[in-house]
């Protein structure tokens, strides 16, 4: 999923889903895993929990329709890391902005993320395939990461806040 193609919003506007819908039927065991991942990302991303509870109901029998639309929120998170990245980038480079009182900073405001495609995109500035979906507007982001504004650093999952989780 890391070079898949993001989409902007977890459910296809207008789709309706039914327990018989006429596709080839897919791994349940597969399905559940995957919904029970999402169903535990709700707590802390309530913005797919309509699409997650939606699907959640097809877990007896999911059929491909029902297995896409749940790699189609998978898809909608990875957009969600960018767009968080670059709300957080801007900022950041508001703040240092604000903060400038005579005196200009020498070192870049450091932001930790934890996905490396993003990192990777921000400090190669070539154009690939895996890019060109993104908005210009996401393009902000390389372009502080650029200027010396914000520094990207990959924050790795073994925080000690998660031995309580």
């Amino acid at each position: 999923m890391e070079s898949c193609k993001t989409v902007t919003t977890p459910l296809v506007t207008g789709q309706k889903y039914k327990k018989e819908d006429g596709s080839e039927k897919v791994d349940g065991s597969i399905y559940r895993s995957l919904i029970g991942s999402l169903l535990d990302l709700t707590a802390t991303r309530p913005d797919i929990m309509f699409a997650t509870n939606l699907l959640s109901r097809f877990m007896q029998s999911p059929s491909q329709v029902h297995y896409g639309a749940t790699k189609r929120i998978l898809r909608y998170l990875q957009e969600a890391e960018c767009i968080a990245a670059v709300a957080t980038s801007n900022q950041a480079t508001w703040l240092r902005r604000i903060l400038e009182v005579g005196e200009k900073q020498e070192k870049p405001t450091t932001i930790y993320c934890d996905n490396k495609s993003v990192i990777a995109i921000t400090k190669n500035p070539v154009q690939h395939n895996r890019t060109k979906h993104i908005d210009i507007k996401y393009h902000a982001l390389r372009e502080a990461t650029t200027r010396g504004e914000i520094e990207l650093k990959y924050c790795n999952e073994e925080q000690l806040a998660d031995m309580f989780y």
